[in-house]
């Protein structure tokens, strides 16, 4: 079977990002053997990275345990060798083999494991900027540094990306403005311009920005084409997040790929590909 890795439309390639690692819907968050299978294929994946107790990150979405692992509390409160010996949960609940990954575990896993050149591996932060202390920051370059050049950072929180950023000056970033009081004053005015311009100038270095995929079709529904403006400035452009492959969803990917869109996350990367690509 070709990899879901993207798909040509109109000369345009649209990538397929594996959200939260999945290749297909059914697969568990998170897995070691999927990240390095994503990555080996050249593939664009996208991890989760939450602080623990002991100043690093651990490869989860949530700020507590219960849902993702066999463990309970906050991960802020936990150690290191804690959530290491915890187990994820399969989608069902049900506890798995592969156990909690923290940053500098997933970054070895890689490196014994090269990534395909096209592989890109996004690390995206859900903390803020409270979050990060200067051993934080640290400890967080120095786990990357194996793999730097396959790594994207991003966040919704800039200046916390743009802090653990300092520490990799060749780390590239991205921004996802779709949080907070920007995305509160886009759903009461409509203001589809101000609002990505208020992302390109807060992240100005950032080379993707991501954004709600319902924003930007909403956008394309009053007539104001919000990738445009992104292409301009020379960024990329990632939509998030398709669930499931149905026929509104295939609707709406094709808009988005008729608007250029440089990404497309989806926890169904292979479905996906499969209805576009025969």
């Amino acid at each position: 079977m070709t990899a879901p890795l993207y798909i040509e439309r109109d000369g345009h390639r649209t990538w397929l990002k594996w959200h939260r690692a999945r290749r297909k819907r059914s697969d568990p968050v998170f897995t070691g053997a999927r990240i390095v299978e994503a990555m080996q294929l050249g593939a664009s994946v996208e991890v989760d990275l939450v602080v623990h107790a002991d100043n690093g990150f651990a490869i989860l979405h949530n700020l507590a345990l219960e849902e993702e692992t066999t463990g309970t509390g906050r991960v802020r409160e936990t150690s290191a060798n804690t959530l290491r010996s915890l187990a994820l949960r399969a989608n069902d609940g049900t506890p798995l083999p592969d156990r909690v990954m923290l940053l500098e575990d997933l970054c070895a896993l890689l490196t014994k494991s090269p990534p395909h050149g096209d592989g890109l591996l996004q690390l995206d932060l859900k903390e803020d900027l409270a979050a990060l202390d200067d051993r934080t920051v640290a400890n967080f370059a120095t786990s990357i540094a194996p793999v730097l050049g396959s790594l994207i950072l991003s966040g919704g929180d800039g200046a916390a990306v743009s802090l653990l950023a300092t520490a990799s000056p060749t780390l590239r970033t991205g921004y996802d403005p779709c949080y907070g009081d920007s995305l509160a004053r886009l759903q009461a005015t409509g203001d589809y311009a101000t609002f990505i311009a208020d992302a390109l100038a807060t992240a100005p270095t950032a080379e993707m920005i991501y954004l709600a995929y319902d924003i930007v079709l909403s956008a394309e529904a009053v007539g104001f084409d919000i990738v445009a403006p992104i292409h301009a400035a020379g960024r990329r452009i990632d939509a998030w997040t398709i669930r499931e492959v149905t026929p509104q969803s295939l609707a709406e990917v094709e808009r988005l790929l008729s608007l250029k869109v440089d990404q497309i996350t989806t926890d169904d990367p292979e479905g996906l590909f499969a209805a576009f690509v025969k």
